[in-house]
């Protein structure tokens, strides 16, 4: 049956659906769910990522809008039900990937500027070397000295990165000059707000908070809202949009980390911990830096956030290397010999803000290195990486930690799930369904929408499908720790 069609010869059965829709780096992906939150029917796009330059990555938005539309219309025909039955689209996006578009034609300026371009680079070195950056720094550490007060503390060490969607703002307004001309009639949005603005024909102009945090541009409604309905042209039927969220905060809502010190691990393209800080909003110290988890009502939740680079495309290059001809057999890979022979392996495909000369390399290679050692190596990377930035955590957010719950398509990699326990000594879910952003996305739509009622029966609905608990000592580990430390140090500058 054609999507947003109703059934011949009756009315149509009651909206008791909800969408979930995953606008990410690699993927757009829709799952429609029940009221039980199973999954009745999915939809999956790969997202073609355009590199015009060296150190440029784009995405073409009308492309992107046709694999939007069309995960949807999919994802609802493979349920077997038609859009007349569903209650309300979640809506998880990508953050700090921007637009900017003519405010009475639609048409965008230039294409999307993804959250992993570095075209201010230059920009950004620039001001991380202005004496007035200097001057705040040594302003706000001496309010700090002498307060004590952690409000301070963030400016006392600010820097401007590659990832903040202000500086590639700015490099737009300097490089596009038809943005420039045409600036009272431009709109500038992040992925969630442009296709709301595509879905509403121009009627809707909005973000969440979660979005909004992770932009420094900062006008928002809520995460769980009713945002209007999409223009009955597009789906057969007006169809309520009833959430926008960030990826992240969307995955730790699915995850139902809705209390202070509950921990999030997504494993995907890159990897984020995230965790519950509650009403407290803890300051930037170095790798970690706070977010709105999400609003609803007048509870706004916060996060503190780490991440790191290259964690799915790193297996995904070794994979089109052809090391490996299919990603189940990794964690078996790993497994089949003692250790990695010495040999290390240091991401770096997406340029370190704080170095842009660090270089992805391998090191340790022996005449007797195999295939095994290297997918090992690389999986061991992002074990001992998850270490580093939890260590960070524990000694800078405190806060009891609770459980952590993995996400992400890393986390069905056993290997890399069971070592990560083994080497923070903690305990790691991972749910049946390990698309969260998805899940996240559509139980705020549902909540929103009236098909749940509040997050105490979200969280029956949660299943895990396995638990990881530390199983040996990590000073087993830490000769393979300290030698892949080394390699880091030699790959830098």
């Amino acid at each position: 049956m054609p999507c947003g069609q109703p059934e011949s010869g009756g009315a149509a059965a009651p909206a008791r659906y909800v969408l979930g829709v995953d606008v990410g780096s690699t993927a757009v992906k829709c799952h429609v769910y029940d009221r039980v939150a199973a999954v009745r029917g999915s939809s999956c796009r790969k997202v073609e990522s355009l590199y015009p330059r060296p150190g440029w990555v784009e995405l073409d938005p009308e492309v992107l809008w046709s694999q939007f539309i069309g995960v949807i219309k999919e994802a609802v025909q493979a349920a077997g039900l038609h859009m007349r039955q569903v209650a309300g689209l979640g809506i998880s996006t990508q953050r700090a990937t921007f637009i900017t578009w003519h405010k009475k034609t639609g048409k965008p300026f230039h294409n999307f500027i993804s959250w992993q371009d570095l075209r201010s680079a230059e920009l950004v070195n620039s001001w991380n070397r202005s004496l007035l950056l200097k001057v705040i720094h040594v302003i706000f550490t001496v309010l700090h000295f002498l307060t004590g007060n952690d409000r301070y503390l963030a400016p006392s060490f600010l820097t401007f990165s590659t990832h903040q969607t202000s500086m590639k703002l700015s490099w737009v307004f300097k490089n596009i000059p038809e943005v420039t001309a045409k600036k009272n009639n431009c709109c500038f949005g992040t992925v969630d707000t442009w296709l709301l603005y595509r879905l509403t024909k121009g009627s809707v102009y909005a973000t969440d908070y979660s979005n909004a945090s992770s932009t420094g541009i900062f006008e928002p409604v809520n995460s769980g809202f009713n945002f209007g309905s999409a223009d009955s042209e597009i789906f057969g039927v007006p169809v309520p949009i009833m959430s926008l969220v960030a990826d992240q905060q969307s995955a730790m809502f699915g995850e139902c980390c809705f209390h202070p010190g509950d921990v999030k691990l997504t494993m995907g393209t890159g990897g984020f911990w995230n965790i519950n800080t509650g009403g407290n909003l803890y300051a930037s110290k170095r790798d970690l830096y706070p977010l709105i988890g999400w609003k609803i009502g007048d509870e706004v939740v916060y996060i503190t956030e780490g991440c790191m680079s290259d964690i799915g495309n790193a297996i995904k290059w070794a994979q089109d290397i052809n090391l490996f001809t299919n990603v189940d057999e990794t964690a078996e890979m790993a497994r089949s010999i003692a250790d990695s022979q010495g040999v290390c392996f240091v991401p770096g495909f997406q340029v370190s803000a704080n170095d842009p000369c660090l270089c992805a390399s391998f090191m340790g290679l022996k005449p007797t290195t195999s295939r095994n050692h290297l997918v090992r190596a690389i999986l061991e990377s992002v074990a001992f990486r998850n270490k580093q930035l939890y260590d960070t955590i524990v000694k800078k957010v405190h806060i009891p930690l609770q459980t952590v719950r993995a996400d992400g398509g890393v986390s069905n990699n056993s290997f890399v799930m069971q070592m990560t326990s083994d080497l923070i000594n903690k305990k790691i879910e991972k749910p049946a369904n390990t698309d969260m952003s998805s899940l996240g996305a559509a139980f705020l739509a549902g909540l929103a929408s009236g098909l749940w009622t509040d997050k105490e029966q979200l969280k029956k609905l949660r299943r895990i499908e396995a638990v990881f608990e530390p199983q040996k000592d990590l000073e087993e580990y830490r000769p393979a720790m300290d030698t892949w430390m080394q390699a880091v140090k030699r790959s830098l500058h």
